[in-house]
Formats: structure tokens, C-alpha cells, sequence
């Protein structure tokens, strides 16, 4: 696992040097967009919906519409100046029951491993902890969101919960709460009964994805049946092809001699292909109109700037739900 953020817990007038890592991954299958005919990869532009022309990643920054429609427009000066004093620094706020926090609030789970010589430290905080049998309430800034946590022990290790803030939880008003439904004895015996029939200790490993495994023999089957095809090599536009901005960001940098992280580190890392390559403000007109002639050279047809602004993702999950589109990067 590669590390996602580095930092300390501030445990009183004690800090513990820790690192972040995320605790879970997805193994969705995955699927690509494809032309049926072809097989040839889909891919999507980043189009103004003024004036139609491709924009450049570097030129694109974050705007806000207020209520009456106008727009705030904010650069990276201005995001750098918002204090956010939590960017490298787990501050403890309070010990409390775990009992007492809602499982609603709880969003994405990480494990802390102590940095260099905070292993003492962390091995106290972490006893401490098992032998009050609470869990710590903090605040944490990632990405530029903070967020309150919950810090508790598991398997010996620190685990971190980042946590909704509560004007995040939205309250059910269905109707049938102001309704006074009738719930008759012999019937709520036998729920009871049948509830206490199906008890049992909960072992995550009973239990299977019964979709993902049935995806993967339909792949297997098409596989064996010899329904494969060579995949297609990308047509050369002359420069404007549009190519997954993840890819981008992993040969820039390796070419700058640096370690890209391992794939899925953090889809959390979610987060966001906007929160994970903040927008360059400085405008680059010369480099916009450059890319705009050569998209207008290319033979591919140009996308109407609506279906293309709304493109989704290149990649797909296998699951029913579907997932938020990911960005896309003009080469």
C-alpha cells in the first residue's frame, strides 16, 4: 500500500507522526466504452458551452452560481488562502462511546501507521484507547475538505473514519411517520420469532458478491467460445486526441523522474479528478488555440458542446449503480 497523506495526530500536548492509507479498495469489473462496431475506445472532449471550443485543463477553474445566477469564479490563489489548519495535523477533539455515533455518518475508512520513531507513541494512544473502550473525535483535512473523524482500534492498528458533518444527513420526511399504523400482537410475535430464528454472528466471508461472480463466468464463457477480438490501435489525429487524464498525469510524472502511485491507492481519491488536480487559473490563450486547431484538423467528427460536456466516465463498473464521470485530458 502507498501512503496518501502524512501527518500527526495531536494527542494533547503529545503529536504522533503518522501516515494515511486507505483501508479498502474496489474489485469491480470494469469495462471500457467502445464503438460496437469497431471496438475503438469512446472518448470525450472538454467543450466551453459558450463558444463551443476545446478547452485546455490548465484553463479551466472552479465557479460557483449563486442563487440569482450569477457566477463566482475561484483561482488557486484564492483556495490557497482559506485557512485550513487540519492539512497536516489530526487534531483530537474529545473521547466519546462509539455507542453513541450513528453508523450514517461514517464515509471512508484509513489506517495510520507511525512514521519513523512514533511508534512508542502510537502504541500508548492506541492502549489507551482499547483500555477506555472509547474512540477519539477529530478533525482531519483532506484535499482541501475537512472533515470531522473518528479514531478508533482495530486488529492493533489506529483506524480513521472521516464522518459526515451533521448538516450532511438528510431527514426522512415520509408521510407514513405522522401515521398512526396499527401492528398487530400475533404478527409482531412472529417477526420476533423469526428474527430470533435467523440470529447469528455476523462473519463477512459467508457472504458473496453473486453479481460480480456471475459477470466474471459470462466473461470466462466469452472468452472460451473465442468471442474476443484484437482491441483496435487508436487512430492519430495529429495531435488532438483526447487521452484519460489519469494516464496524462502518471507518464508527467514519470518523466519528471518522480514514483507514480499504484493504481487505486485512493478512489477516494475520489475523489474527484477535480479535487485530486486542482485547475491551473493562470489563463493560456496561445496553448488554447493551438489544441482548438489541431482538434479542427482532426478527421473525428467534433462533439456538440452538450453531449460532450456531459460525457461519462471512459471506465464503467460492472454494478448497476453508476458512477461519476471521470475527466478526461486533451493531449
Amino acid at each position: 500500500m502507498r501512503s496518501i497523506w502524512k501527518g500527526a495526530v495531536s494527542f494533547g500536548l503529545v503529536s504522533i507522526a503518522v501516515k494515511l492509507y486507505s483501508a479498502t479498495e474496489d474489485h469491480d469489473i470494469r469495462f471500457h466504452q467502445v464503438h460496437v462496431t469497431d471496438g475503438g475506445r469512446v472518448k470525450y472532449k472538454r467543450v466551453c458551452s459558450v463558444d463551443g471550443e476545446e478547452v485546455e485543463y490548465a484553463d479551466i477553474a472552479k465557479g460557483y452560481e449563486l442563487p440569482d445566477g450569477q457566477l463566482v469564479v475561484l483561482t488557486d490563489e484564492d483556495l490557497d488562502q482559506l485557512p485550513l489548519g487540519t492539512t497536516h495535523e489530526i487534531e483530537v477533539l474529545q473521547f466519546v462511546d462509539q455507542e453513541q455515533i450513528d453508523p450514517i455518518h461514517f464515509e471512508k475508512t484509513y489506517y495510520l501507521e507511525p512514521d519513523g520513531v512514533a511508534t512508542r507513541p502510537y502504541v500508548l494512544l492506541r492502549t489507551a484507547l482499547e483500555n477506555a473502550g472509547q474512540v477519539a473525535i477529530t478533525k482531519i483535512a483532506i484535499r482541501q475538505r475537512e472533515s470531522l473523524a473518528a479514531l478508533r482500534v482495530r486488529d492493533g492498528v489506529l483506524v480513521l473514519h472521516t464522518m459526515r458533518w451533521p448538516d450532511e444527513i438528510r431527514r426522512p420526511g415520509f408521510g407514513f411517520l405522522d401515521e398512526e399504523v396499527p401492528v398487530k400482537a400475533a404478527e409482531l410475535a412472529m417477526a420476533e420469532s423469526l428474527i430470533s430464528t435467523m440470529a447469528g454472528d455476523f462473519d463477512p466471508s459467508a457472504f458473496t458478491d453473486d453479481y460480480r461472480e456471475a459477470m466474471q463466468q459470462l466473461l470466462e464463457a466469452k472468452q472460451s467460445g473465442g468471442e474476443v477480438q484484437q482491441a483496435p490501435d487508436a487512430a492519430d489525429d495529429g495531435g488532438g486526441a483526447v487521452v484519460d487524464l489519469m494516464s496524462a498525469l502518471r507518464r508527467s510524472v514519470e518523466r519528471a523522474g518522480g514514483s507514480a502511485p499504484a493504481a487505486g491507492a485512493d478512489d477516494d481519491s475520489s475523489d474527484d479528478a477535480d479535487e485530486a488536480a486542482p485547475a491551473k487559473t493562470t489563463a493560456r490563450k496561445a496553448p488554447a488555440k493551438k489544441a482548438t486547431t489541431a482538434a479542427r484538423k482532426a478527421p473525428a467528427k467534433k462533439a456538440p458542446a452538450k453531449e460532450a460536456a456531459a460525457g461519462k466516465a471512459d471506465d464503467e463498473p460492472a454494478k448497476p449503480a453508476k458512477r461519476a464521470s471521470r475527466a478526461r485530458k486533451t493531449a
